[in-house]
């Protein structure tokens, strides 16, 4: 299998929608942007090619906030700073190549307008993608979801207005008005999935390669991992170990880049997760330790938006589950729980064990082997998976660290720039 024919839509609102389970205050903000960019894109008449463009970039935008604290106070307030997260989101999209022409549209939209000085920056040229982002980023956050959304046009009207020549766009402005006149726009920006409004012909389906779907799930993964200094190069440990100790069980070379994939993608629930939880560096409290176990769920619900990742969706969210069937949240065990799921479990716990955090130091080769063994002796690991891991262990141990460290420089190089 050469190609895998994907909606691109599908991977951005798994996404999209991962980013905005922390909190009820985020839901569908992320769809709500890219539905009204487009309607303002639309109303402005710009070509088919930039709609869809638009749509995509919008949906998003802000993929380079990590934290859930950023996340909240950008929905709030445009804090000083807030082109940081958008500098970053744009370096995270340049990683993939089907998005890369698209980073511009994310790097400024948060640039304010300032009387036209905001169509370049620093010597660039400023889309104008940019500056539709920016406000229809800004409508979305003044929505109060207690409140019937028609009563609220003329307040949001007002205060957008209040910005005409400053903060954004005059001509996007008053695409915003006219758009106004029709109250569908705002009911359906307030619907359950604001983006199945939109006319299926803007939705990309793209043949992508595996190599194409490893850049994709290589960028999710610096999404989940950046979010925490304790978690920064997790996933990175966890897809390469896997991906080794299904070569050395016998998997396909294309398995073996399905495994690659779900490695990085393992931990995409964790977006869900609060970051004080995430960072705890003391014993997890009861409703903390439940918190996390509901992430491999979030995985799994996720991952199930996009029917070709099917195989991959199993392998990434069943890493908590056990043979024996006391793992979480499946219960799924015995001959049910597959080859794929057994290596990527190991090598979740493998990467957990040895990798060094800031609140402590990994294990030792010795430390690690015991645990392991231990692990296959309650019914928690795969017996054939761990003798092969520990046969072959100094030689996973440092594919394991060498990219750790890749990640490490990569995170480094994110906070500093």
């Amino acid at each position: 299998m050469d190609k895998i024919i994907i909606n691109l839509n599908e991977l951005l609102l798994c996404l999209s929608n991962a980013q905005d389970l922390v909190s009820p205050l985020l839901r569908n903000h992320h769809e709500q942007v890219g539905y009204l960019a487009f309607r303002l894109a639309e109303q402005l008449k710009l070509s088919n090619k930039q709609q869809k463009n638009i749509f995509i970039a919008a949906q998003i935008h802000d993929i380079g906030s990590f934290s859930t604290d950023e996340r909240l106070e950008l929905i709030e307030t445009e804090p000083i700073g807030v082109n940081n997260h958008a500098f970053i989101g744009a370096r995270i999209v340049e990683d993939f190549r089907p998005l890369r022409q698209l980073s511009n549209f994310i790097r400024y939209h948060h640039l304010p307008w300032n009387d036209g000085k905001g169509s370049m920056y620093m010597g660039n040229d400023v889309p104008l993608e940019s500056h539709i982002i920016h406000l229809a980023d800004r409508v979305c956050t003044k929505i109060d979801i207690h409140k019937n959304i028609i009563s609220q046009i003329p307040f949001i009207l007002s205060e957008i207005d209040k910005g005409r020549g400053t903060l954004f766009v005059p001509k996007v402005v008053d695409a915003l008005i006219a758009l106004s006149k029709t109250e569908y726009i705002w009911l359906d920006l307030i619907s359950q999935s604001p983006v199945k409004k939109l006319p299926k012909g803007i939705y990309e389906v793209l043949a992508l390669d595996i190599d194409d779907i490893v850049d994709i799930s290589s960028m999710f993964s610096k999404i989940i991992d950046f979010r925490s200094r304790y978690t920064s190069r997790h996933s990175a440990g966890v897809a390469k170990t896997a991906q080794r100790l299904a070569e050395l069980v016998g998997f396909s070379k294309y398995e073996c880049k399905m495994m690659l994939v779900a490695g990085y993608l393992h931990d995409l629930g964790k977006l869900a997760i609060r970051n004080d939880v995430l960072e705890k560096p003391s014993k997890l409290d009861e409703d903390e330790f439940n918190e996390i176990r509901s992430h491999t769920y979030y995985t799994y619900q996720l991952l199930d938006s996009i029917p070709q990742f099917d195989t991959i969706k199993t392998w990434a969210s069943y890493h908590h589950e056990k043979i024996s069937g006391n793992g979480y949240p499946f219960h799924i065990k015995d001959n049910n729980l597959s080859l794929g799921a057994r290596v990527m479990a190991v090598a979740d716990v493998f990467t957990a064990i040895t990798e060094d955090r800031p609140y402590r130091k990994g294990m030792s080769v010795e430390q690690a082997k015991e645990v392991l063994h231990s692990m296959v002796d309650s019914g928690a690991l795969d017996k054939r998976v761990v003798d092969i891991l520990c046969d072959n262990f100094d030689a996973i141990n440092s594919l394991r660290k060498n990219e750790q460290k890749k990640a490490q420089k990569l995170y480094e190089s994110f906070l500093s720039e």
